[in-house]
């Protein structure tokens, strides 16, 4: 994932794998809401999803505490 440094604005992402089309309507929502990486990060992610790795990504790009 791809975030503006000054304003933490959530700007792409790159994915590979498999069930990656399941996080694209992610970053595709998040992009056309101008969101921020800690929006994301306030919002609900279900457990066990893909939605939730990509949360986990960005909280271990930021040094957030994972799965608290």
């Amino acid at each position: 994932m791809i975030f503006d440094a000054k304003y933490g604005e959530w700007l792409g992402t790159h994915m590979i794998g498999a069930n990656v089309t399941e996080a694209i309507v992610q970053t595709v929502t998040a992009r056309t809401l101008e969101t921020t990486y800690q929006e994301v990060l306030n919002s609900i992610h279900p457990h066990p999803t893909m939605a939730e790795a990509v949360k986990d990504a960005i909280e271990a790009a930021y040094g957030e505490a994972i799965h608290l």
